[in-house]
């Protein structure tokens, strides 16, 4: 056998045991008579001691060949250490060692194996097998998989059945761009990987399966950053004969349980709140709950005052930032320099000092007495020693704006506590968006998402006011999930069809086999789909959802490790027919 124990179980209780150990070399130290190597695996490291006078002197002169990453086997005896180190679960013990064997020689590592290593994300991308040997790395892939057998025993014991559906599927125009595969059998035809698997699971509510999920791999060709990825996971979900409330509580029970099982965090009812107040109150509809700052719309106290700025603008708007009226003028400035920059796009920033004393200060005190902005400050929750930052404009782009700006203000002020869990339910989205380019209506989520059924009277004269009967989960201000109450007849999917621009023929190509399953006694039903990189990055304290993948994709969408997307064999080219010269 390799190994009897692994690096991190030996204790005191072990010592005077021979066992047997393998691994990779951490570290050595070599103080001429005496040689201690720290032997690494998945478990932990244990030191290991080469001792001139107790070991053999070839076996000493072995361990001076040793470097960096080395696999090496190894016998001993497990013996107290001198001089302890209580940093590690084995710390009190050492191997001094019988006998070694080099598996396999490394070459010097491009970067330090270590916690803190030096290698740049690149680096560590092109050498991402060097990089999981990494504590952090290696970690947080461990949490996944905790996170994702978590969902898949909580799932089955509530009755979901797991099933399988294609990857290799048929293209449709709607949402982001598809990877698409040259079928070599089918000239001049191409499969589409999926985005979802919304149709397919729709479909297996039409079979009667009653209780769907899937932890399924899916494809979107589109633009990356931090949180996403071309290829990414989701715990995919369907469920027939239901009603919002019933799938809300169903999910709601499962992100509890992980909050619980996981992070041993405790909470109880989730709040609600709709899109439209979302957007009013935080400026976007995933907003982080864990700190206050809520939106106070000011027009009625600002305008109106002999203040161009204001009096000129569709909405006036601010918030209390907590404890910072003593903010210097250069930490303002810094601000305004902030709400400035191109991705944010504000011309600038009118901010209150709320003193201690009572008394207020502000950018704009030639417009405004002591009496309008307490007015302001009392519309936007602000207490003494806090600081009102304003802004106006445009109501969409300003409450866009804003947003951004409470965000940097919460960074600053260390309010997104990772160790805390803030999650929600946004309800209630518009059904369609009007585009202005096409002039035409895009589906807000997809085109199968049922409209309320209260609104349903306004299908045919005022489509843009339509409610979905839609939801998403929240959490620490991010979208964790979504999904809706599904369109299961035929007549309001055409009718969904006619307002998305589809012609009947367009409808048919794409989606026939859907309207056709529903002619075949459909049940109501809906479901919901979590974004699995997402959430356990969420869980893991951290947002960036590259770090919890084992092989990820860089920002231009390459896996620089196996150098792909790469160029494909002429001849693949020609059974493909894709290479019209040949």
């Amino acid at each position: 056998m390799y190994r009897s124990h692994n690096n991190g179980e030996l204790r005191l209780d072990h010592v005077n045991q021979e066992v047997c150990l393998s691994g990779w070399v951490q570290k050595v130290r070599d103080k001429g008579f005496m040689i201690w190597v720290d032997l690494r695996d998945r478990y932990g490291i244990t030191q290991l001691i080469f001792d001139g006078e107790r070991s053999d002197v070839s076996l000493v002169e072995n361990a001076r060949t040793l470097g960096r990453e080395f696999v090496i086997q190894v016998k001993g005896n497990v013996i107290e250490r001198e001089a302890k180190n209580l940093q590690i679960p084995t710390g009190q013990i050492e191997i001094l060692v019988t006998s070694m064997k080099i598996l396999n020689s490394s070459k010097t590592p491009p970067f330090t194996i270590e916690d803190e290593t030096d290698g740049g994300d690149e680096l560590r991308m092109k050498y991402r097998y060097l990089d999981i040997r990494r504590n952090p790395v290696r970690e947080n892939l461990v949490f996944r998989s905790k996170v994702t057998m978590a969902v898949r025993n909580y799932l089955s014991q509530e009755g979901f059945v797991d099933v399988e559906t294609p990857y290799l599927i048929k293209s449709t125009p709607e949402g982001a761009r598809d990877f698409v595969v040259p079928s070599r059998m089918n000239e001049g035809q191409f499969y589409a990987l999926p985005q979802s698997p919304q149709t397919f699971k729709q479909l297996l509510m039409v079979g009667g399966l009653d209780k769907y999920f899937q932890i399924v791999k899916c494809f979107r060709d589109e633009d990356l950053r931090a949180d996403r990825q071309p290829e990414f996971t989701q715990i995919d979900c369907e469920m027939a004969f239901v009603e919002q409330e019933d799938v809300l509580n169903a999910f709601e029970g499962l992100v509890r349980h992980l909050l619980q099982d996981i992070k041993g965090f405790k909470i109880e009812a989730f709040p609600r709140m709709t899109y439209e107040e979302a957007m009013r109150t935080y400026g976007n509809d995933k907003p982080d709950i864990r700190f206050d700052m809520k939106f106070g719309e000011l027009n009625t106290l600002a305008q109106g005052k002999g203040f161009g700025v204001f009096d000129s603008q569709e909405l006036v708007v601010g918030i209390a930032v907590p404890g910072c009226s003593e903010y210097s003028r250069k930490q303002i400035d810094q601000l305004i320099d902030f709400v400035k920059k191109p991705q944010i796009g504000a011309n600038g920033l009118v901010w209150v000092k709320y003193n201690k004393d009572g008394s207020l200060k502000s950018s704009v005190d030639k417009f405004f007495g002591q009496e309008d902005l307490k007015s302001w400050a009392l519309k936007v929750n602000a207490n003494p020693g806090d600081l009102l930052l304003v802004m106006a404009g445009e109501a969409a782009k300003t409450r866009t704006q804003l947003s951004a700006l409470r965000m940097e203000m919460a960074e600053r002020l260390n309010l997104r506590n990772p160790a805390e869990f803030a999650p929600l339910w946004v309800v209630d989205f518009p059904l369609l968006e009007w585009d202005e380019e096409t002039h035409r209506f895009h589906a807000m989520h997809h085109p199968f998402t049922s409209p309320k059924p209260e609104d349903m009277h306004l299908l045919d004269t005022e489509p843009g006011k339509v409610r979905a009967n839609a939801y998403d989960m929240v959490l620490n201000g991010n979208e964790i999930g979504g999904g809706s109450i599904r369109i299961f007849d035929k007549a309001t999917q055409s009718r969904m069809f006619d307002l998305l621009g589809f012609t009947k023929e367009e409808a048919r190509n794409q989606f026939g086999f859907l309207m056709d399953a529903f002619e075949y006694g459909a049940p109501p039903h809906g479901g919901l789909a979590f974004g699995l990189d997402r959430l356990v990055a969420i869980l893991g304290g951290q947002e960036t959802i590259r770090d919890f993948i084992a092989f990820p994709k860089n920002n231009s969408g390459r896996d620089v490790m196996i150098d792909a997307p790469s160029p494909i064999d002429e001849e693949q080219l020609r059974e493909l027919r894709l290479k019209l010269d040949l």
